[in-house]
This record gives structure tokens, C-alpha cells and sequence, in this order.
């Protein structure tokens, strides 16, 4: 007997969800060909309730999206960006960045406790171009889009943590952390095929409700019009190269969902200014935490008071991240890392969407603006300040 959808429990404080939350947030890395089967293995839920649930929170607005995720650092350039905008400007550029620019991913209005270096800087985004185009040339033409007074533009330099766990996060101890020190993972680009390029596109889509089945990639490989065995060994040669991500489902942050609950209330970007040649030592060190998000060596520049590493963490209580930030200070300057400035800049209103990063997709949004592709070509660029 199938279940009334209605009466499918659709909160995250279900036990049963929970469970299914804490390995499907960011735990199945890489191409996983049964994804809700590796679930249920892990949680010994029966895979056919893993994608009940999956499907009830979904439709409940618990689950925002599910997808798999690339590797998009080693598939386009890309760059965290600080954008100054005028006050009355402010929500307007939030709202064109999230709705009309698919090259915008995370959009995320943030604030300072104080007035610090940097504070001007209100609305935040991650920014992504495909292979072959420029992003300072996309980013100015968002500059002029949104009537933004100058961005600064902070490509990763290296990673060192990536995964988002906010179910499996909670209750964390402040300064708890991994045995080892996190892994640097470069940011190189890698060169696709068209016929990898066309599986990536179909992989990377998310899932509807109606999608969602156990047989998952059987109806993606027919999107991509190649044959199913032909479409997974392309998916487990891009896997080979690390340019995916993990499967995951993505819950709301900060918003309202089934139940009136919140997976998250306070996102906060940790800063700090380590002595240069330090910033590799200091960003292992910052992401064996397990509070911490995403870890990340960028350059700030003088706007920011020259940091060069960056993290993002989450939390139910202001009081408890801030205890988790005090905790890594502490094991930075015990590690023999200090720093002489820090910060952490708070997220207020965010929408998070995954960005485009398909090479004809960016063709296209040219052309539906009346802009040649060709002008928007990269030459030599590192990223900055405009």
C-alpha cells in the first residue's frame, strides 16, 4: 500500500529523517550509481522509505534541491565576490543576482558586528564563468547591471574542505576536529569532451519530486542521448579526474520548513590575515574543524585587511559559533599560526541556486543580451578589485 504523501513525516527532526539527513547532506562523494541504496545500506533504512522521505521532504520545501554536484573549480573559473552597493541599491542587486544572472550562485547579504575594513561590502556572491570566459568581464557587466559602486573578486586558491552536513553538525563541542589535518585540493582546470560535457550537463541537473526513483541515472543517460552503460563508465571517468562533487540533498538554511523548523539560523564567513607562506599550514588546520562548511585560501586584499583565509560555518545560536571561532583562533595560535587581524562578516538574507558553468549556456545568455560571446573572452586574468 502506497503511504498518503500528506501523511509522510516531512521534518527534519523525524528520526527517520534525520537519519537519511546525515548521510545525504554530504556524505555519498563522488558517482554513486545507487545512491538511495548506499543510504539505506549505511542507515539500514529500507532504501524504498529512503525515497519516500526524500520525495516528502522535497515537496515539503525541507529538501530545496537534489542533485549531483561538480567540482566546479576544476570546470570553470570562479571567485567569491564582495560587491559595494548603494543602501537603496541593495536589494535590487540581491534580487537581479539570484534571479536573472545564472552565473550567480550563492547570494548572500552579510554584516559585521562593527565597522571594520570591509563592512561596506554588503552583498556577497560566488561567481562562476565556463572554461574560455572572462570573469572580470562578466563581473563588470553585473557592476553596471546592478548600479554596484566597485567588487572585489577572490578566486580560490585552494581548497581545503567542502560539505555541507548541517544535520550531523549539530551539537558539535567548539574545537571539535579530525585527528588530521584536512587535505589542499588544487583548483586547476580540467579540459571536457563534448560527449563528457553533454553526461556532466544531464548529471548535474537536479531532481524533481516525479524524478526521483531508485533507478536513478537510467532516464538522465537517455537526456544526454547516450547508452546507460556508456553514460556511467563517463561518469566514473570524470569522477576519476575529480571533477565531481557528491550527491546530495540540500537543505533550506535559514528558512522555515515542514514543521516551522529551521536546519540552521546563523551563517558566518570567518576571515583571517595569516603570514604569507602560512596560508596553506593555516587552512588545514582551519578545516580539520568539523563545524566549518567550506575552508579556502583567497585573497581579500587591502579591502579586507589583506586576509587570505576564509570559512563558513553554521548555527542554531550567534553564542555557538562565535564559541567555535574563538576555539579555532586558539588552535591556530597553538599550531604556531597567528594572524594579525580577523573578522567574521554574518549572513542575513541569502538564496542559494547552483550556478551554470555549461560553455554554450554562457553563449547564449550573451546573445540573448545582444552581446558578441567573443568579447566576453578570458586573457590572463587573477581576479581583483574593480
Amino acid at each position: 500500500m502506497v503511504p498518503d504523501a500528506a501523511t509522510v513525516p516531512a521534518a527534519i527532526s523525524d528520526p527517520v529523517n534525520a537519519a537519511i539527513l546525515s548521510i545525504s547532506e554530504d556524505r555519498l562523494s563522488g558517482f554513486t550509481l545507487d545512491p538511495f541504496g548506499e543510504i539505506a545500506e549505511r542507515t539500514g533504512i529500507p532504501a524504498e522509505r529512503v525515497v519516500e522521505r526524500v520525495i516528502a521532504m522535497l515537496r515539503a520545501g525541507t529538501i530545496r534541491r537534489v542533485r549531483q554536484t561538480l567540482l566546479s573549480t576544476s570546470l570553470a573559473r570562479g571567485a567569491l565576490c564582495a560587491w559595494e552597493v548603494a543602501p537603496e541599491r541593495l536589494d535590487a542587486a540581491f534580487e537581479y543576482m539570484f534571479e536573472k544572472d545564472p552565473f550567480s550562485g550563492h547570494v548572500v547579504i552579510r554584516t559585521t558586528d562593527a565597522v571594520s575594513a570591509g563592512s561596506t561590502y554588503r552583498l556577497w556572491t560566488t561567481l562562476k564563468v565556463p572554461q574560455a570566459f572572462s570573469l572580470s568581464k562578466h563581473a563588470e557587466l553585473l557592476r553596471r547591471e546592478v548600479g554596484a559602486e566597485r567588487f572585489r573578486l577572490m578566486p580560490a586558491k585552494m581548497l581545503f574542505t567542502l560539505g555541507v552536513g548541517h544535520v550531523r553538525r549539530r551539537g558539535l563541542e567548539p574545537g571539535a576536529r579530525a585527528e588530521h589535518s584536512a587535505e589542499p585540493m588544487e583548483t586547476s582546470i580540467v579540459e571536457l569532451s563534448e560527449l563528457e560535457w553533454r553526461v556532466l550537463t544531464a548529471l548535474k541537473r537536479e531532481f524533481t519530486p516525479g524524478e526521483i526513483v531508485r533507478d536513478l541515472w537510467r532516464a538522465r543517460a537517455r537526456e544526454a542521448g547516450v547508452d546507460y552503460d556508456a553514460f556511467v563508465e563517463t561518469a566514473r571517468a570524470l569522477d576519476r579526474r575529480r571533477v565531481i562533487g557528491r550527491f546530495s540533498t540540500f537543505l533550506e538554511h535559514v528558512k522555515a520548513t515542514a514543521g516551522n523548523e529551521r536546519a540552521t539560523r546563523y551563517n558566518a564567513l570567518f576571515h583571517w590575515a595569516v603570514p604569507p607562506s602560512r596560508e596553506i599550514d593555516a587552512g588545514c588546520e582551519v578545516g580539520r574543524h568539523y563545524v566549518i562548511t567550506h575552508a579556502y585560501w583567497r585573497e581579500g586584499g587591502p579591502e579586507f585587511h589583506d586576509v587570505n583565509v576564509m570559512a563558513v560555518a553554521h548555527g542554531m545560536e550567534k553564542s555557538a559559533v562565535l564559541a567555535h571561532k574563538a576555539a579555532i583562533d586558539e588552535h591556530l595560535q597553538q599550531a604556531g599560526i597567528g594572524f594579525r587581524y580577523t573578522n567574521v562578516f554574518w549572513g542575513g538574507r541569502s538564496e542559494i541556486k547552483p550556478s551554470e558553468i555549461a560553455p554554450e549556456a554562457y553563449r547564449e545568455f550573451c546573445r540573448a543580451r545582444g552581446i558578441d560571446p567573443g568579447s566576453m573572452l578570458a586573457g590572463d586574468e587573477q581576479g581583483g578589485s574593480a
